[in-house]
């Protein structure tokens, strides 16, 4: 057999057993349902939390690009065998994150303020080339065709690599990711100030970008941790992915861990220290009530709590700590969008609403249906890339020129 049709046959096996194999469809029927009825009964509760649902499982698609277009830049090989889950994560932002945008644009000018004319004031004055209808809907649906454009390529040579093994596959990812990391930056800014900082259109942060992408890559390694942890048990992965991988993504979790603090805390300190009204408002709402706690919550179990259980490095190998972990950074990372969005909605304190359960749950089983379906279809890891050898810790002689010549096509 092939080493593609090998992968395929591994792929197949996984990933559920029948048990647990028709959860994600009952978390699909069930949160939608859930999500139905809160958008007839109390269409904007509906939308904020549709809209806090949506953001959470969009940080993860969004890290998952991050660190496909990283694993390309600098040639890695400790990612290789992880690579492909990475690529169908990140394809998941077109068509399917597009498609689950749809109720945001529809409840958008029920949940964001400026879009109703009787809410104008300076600041939507000042910020009126951006945030006016006909802008914000355009610049939306161009984000989604140019993260089409970058996902869909990357995976496309991807694919490509295992069939052919070319050089030129290499070069091609390369070059998406060398351009590919400037508009995943500029994009992923320019959704976040869309979709939700532009719920409070009076407030300025230049930060905010930043701190949204270091959650979105902190919560996405917790995610891969686990996933690939399930694929080596499972099968797909068990010979491809060692205790190098794991460091790697523990060592990065860690990393990014004090790089979100230090982006948060900057934030912070610098609003604080020009104490300028149209800044300082939005912590002062998010010190009302519960969100207090929540506020209280984000500092110590969003950083020192996985600060110091990551700081020994056999911590990173050790699956007692690190699963726990990872299902606390899921936790911290939705109170930390809760804290984003919901104070808008509800200014004495924070609310778990049935709905907002119900949305996680349907976007959550829709998410995992899909990107199900691309792990089947395709090989589990790359088949024919030049780094997969040192990704597993083996070395094999240097190629003659005219190997690589004929490698490369010019022989």
């Amino acid at each position: 057999m092939s080493p593609e049709g090998i992968a395929r046959a591994e792929s197949a096996t996984f990933p559920v057993g029948s048990r647990w194999r028709n959860l994600p469809w009952a978390l699909l029927g069930i949160g939608g349902g859930i999500a139905a009825i809160g958008a007839f009964v109390n269409p904007i509760q509906f939308g904020f939390s549709y809209l806090t649902a949506y953001v959470f499982f969009l940080s993860i698609c969004f890290g998952c690009l991050f660190l496909v277009l990283v694993h390309h830049l600098f040639d890695a090989s400790w990612s290789v065998p992880i690579r492909r889950v990475c690529e169908h994560m990140a394809c998941l932002l077109f068509p399917v994150m597009a498609v689950l945008w749809i109720p945001i644009g529809i409840m958008a000018p029920k949940i964001y303020p400026w879009m109703n004319p009787a809410h104008a004031d300076h600041a939507l004055h000042a910020k009126e080339a951006l945030l006016n209808k006909p802008a914000w809907y355009a610049l939306s649906i161009g984000l989604f065709l140019i993260w089409w454009l970058l996902t869909n390529r990357l995976r496309y040579w991807s694919l490509k690599q295992d069939q052919t093994g070319a050089a030129e596959c290499t070069y091609k990812m390369r070059f998406y990711a060398g351009w590919g990391i400037f508009a995943f930056a500029i994009t992923v800014s320019l959704a976040i100030i869309l979709w939700v900082k532009s719920l409070e259109h009076q407030w300025f942060s230049t930060m905010y970008g930043v701190y949204y992408f270091a959650e979105s890559v902190w919560t996405t390694l917790a995610t891969l941790y686990v996933m690939t942890v399930l694929l080596k048990r499972a099968g797909p992965l068990a010979k491809v992915t060692t205790t190098r991988q794991f460091h790697d993504l523990g060592v990065l979790w860690f990393a990014f861990t004090v790089f979100y603090a230090y982006i948060h805390f900057s934030q912070y300190f610098i609003i604080w220290n020009a104490n300028m009204p149209e800044e300082t408002f939005w912590y002062l709402e998010r010190e009302k009530g519960s969100w207090w706690e929540i506020g209280m919550l984000i500092i110590f179990g969003h950083f020192f709590l996985p600060f110091l259980a990551l700081l020994r490095i056999d911590a990173k190998l050790n699956l007692a700590v690190m699963i726990p972990l990872a299902v606390w950074a899921w936790l911290m990372h939705f109170c930390d969008v809760a804290f984003n969005i919901l104070p808008v909605l509800y200014k004495d304190g924070f609310r778990l609403h049935p709905v907002t359960v119900g949305s996680l749950m349907f976007i959550f089983g829709v998410l995992v249906v899909v990107w199900l379906k691309y792990f089947r279809s395709h090989p589990p890891y790359p088949q024919r890339d030049p780094r997969m050898l040192e990704a597993l810790g083996l070395h094999h002689p240097q190629a003659s020129p005219h190997a690589v010549a004929k490698y490369e096509g010019k022989a």
